[in-house]
């Protein structure tokens, strides 16, 4: 192998591979470098170097230069055919790690593929010189491709695997709205206009913020287009996808009620400490400010970065009102310091648990140690209070149990079951288990139910022994009626029974009392 071949293969792989020619040269020298140590044996100190310029290949074995002849032994046929073998291998390496940059690169960005095959909801995308993968959960609820479709998303990850690389692409992602504004709007492709927020709910709505450098130019007139042309097309290709085009402000009292479109704000309350805004807006708004399922609202929070909180005024008054009379509760809070802190936005004990205690000291003038009181507690409350939610939630969980399970029963009797058993409670439920079951959950009950368990007992007890007594006086009742109806003789006949047996009774006694 002589210098002009080495130079012509290196650069063949170059120019075909699409690979660096120090990564060939690279190859080409650890495959003689792996011929030579099976031929001379490992522990042989084995060095090996091609001319870049020349092409000349050269090798020392423990610090000896070998001569032309010695080289041509080592590159015999046997010898040969091992370094083909490493050589390849290092090419596809090269190969891949060059795919790897360029997809690398392409993150985030948009591509164009055609779908091979669709299988279980994962599609594959030919996307020229590797074949990527759209899974189920990156595409656009509801939508289905087939074979020969050309689809369009945004590069979402690239790894390696193995000799391979895998790029994974997605249509569910913010950026494939931002990346189809740049194709389809000229402005926002030459950052005349700019992206400078968006949100997204994929396969259902989007809220994109933009604004323009040149007064001259509407931003949102521009992204929607003539007869809205260019939004049109990016909804088509997003399935039908709402988008909402907003005029973005560095004010968030301008911002909001832009991202709250199309509900009218009537007042926007900030409350920095906290990260949190309140929206007003009138009671005919309420339901399109929220939006359905909360999406307006959510979108809008995070378009702006903040958390929104959408109330009626009258809703807001109340609110103020019940954080107020639940804060000075808490040992060491005042009237004062408990407006102070709602003004501020901190509307419960879990809001309280999380402020910053040079925040707490600057509002109340107390010391450290003082408000560190002052969170603990909010902390146990906090804590209570969720403990409450869940064991409610627990119960109403149950009772929609009870009640399915009522319904299926009924549904397969045919009949009525009483109200009763429709309504019954999780603690009869409880009562119906078996006793390892039941003393399970006793050892898990919390202090306050066994109290409340004891409660139940005693009362039980109590109106089991108020029935024994009744029943008594009762029975003693009618035992001095039928004596009289006998004494009087008019007995009824359902009492001839009862005085035959009596008598029975009293010749049985004779003969003791005799005896």
């Amino acid at each position: 192998m002589n210098g002009t071949e080495v130079l012509r293969i290196v650069d063949a792989i170059h120019r075909d591979k699409s690979i660096e020619k120090e990564i060939v040269f690279t190859g080409i020298e650890a495959a003689i470098l792996s011929a030579a140590r099976k031929h001379y044996g490992e522990e042989c100190e084995i060095a090996v170097h091609i001319d870049r310029k020349t092409g000349e290949v050269s090798a020392e074995i423990d610090q000896t230069p070998l001569d032309s002849d010695e080289l041509g032994q080592l590159l015999g046929r046997i010898a040969a055919q091992t370094a083909k073998q490493v050589m390849i291998q290092k090419i596809r390496e090269a190969e891949r790690d060059s795919v790897y940059d360029e997809y690398l690169e392409l993150r985030s960005h948009l591509v164009n593929g055609a779908v091979t095959r669709s299988d279980h909801g994962v599609t594959s995308v030919n996307l020229g010189k590797i074949e990527a993968i759209l899974p189920k959960s990156e595409q656009i609820p509801g939508e289905s491709h087939r074979v020969g479709d050309r689809v369009r998303a945004v590069v979402l990850d690239v790894r390696k695997a193995g000799s391979r690389v895998k790029v994974v692409m997605s249509r569910t992602h913010p950026d494939l709205v931002r990346r189809l504004f740049e194709v389809e709007i000229p402005e926002v492709s030459d950052r005349v206009i700019e992206v400078r927020s968006l949100a997204r709910e994929a396969g259902y709505r989007s809220k994109v913020a933009v604004s323009c450098y040149d007064t001259n130019i509407d931003a949102v007139g521009a992204c929607v287009g003539v007869r809205g042309s260019r939004i049109k097309t990016i909804v088509d290709e997003l399935d039908g996808e709402r988008i909402d085009i907003v005029r973005w402000n560095d004010s968030l009292q301008v911002l909001i009620p832009n991202a709250m479109q199309p509900a009218e704000v009537e007042d926007v309350i900030l409350c920095p400490m906290l990260g949190r805004v309140i929206v007003l807006v009138r009671d005919d708004q309420l339901s399109l400010a929220i939006g359905k399922k909360g999406q307006n609202v959510r979108l809008a929070s995070k378009l702006v970065g903040w958390d929104i909180e959408v109330m009626t005024q009258d809703e807001l008054d109340e609110q103020l009102e019940r954080s107020v009379a639940a804060f000075c509760q808490i040992q060491g809070i005042t009237d004062d310091l408990a407006e102070s802190l709602v003004s501020q936005g901190f509307f419960s004990f879990d809001d309280l648990s999380v402020i910053e205690p040079d925040h707490l000291q600057e509002l109340s003038g107390y010391s450290a140690e003082e408000c560190d009181r002052i969170v603990e507690q909010a902390e146990r409350e906090a804590e209570r209070e969720e403990h409450e939610t869940e064991r409610r939630k627990m119960l109403e969980r149950e009772a929609r149990r009870v009640e399915k399970e009522a319904a299926a029963l009924d549904a397969m009797t045919g009949t009525s079951l009483p109200e009763d058993a429709a309504q019954k409670t999780p603690q009869a439920e409880t009562e119906s288990k078996p006793e390892e079951a039941k003393a399970e959950e006793t050892q898990e009950a919390k202090p306050e139910d066994a109290e409340v368990a004891a409660e139940e007992v005693a009362a039980s007890a109590n109106s089991t022994e108020e029935k024994t007594e009744e029943n008594a006086d009762m029975q003693a009742s009618a035992d001095h009626v039928a004596v009289n109806s006998a004494a009087e003789g008019d007995a009824p006949k359902d009492d001839v029974v009862a005085d035959s047996g009596a008598e029975d009774q009293q010749d049985k006694l004779q003969p003791e009392s005799e005896s």
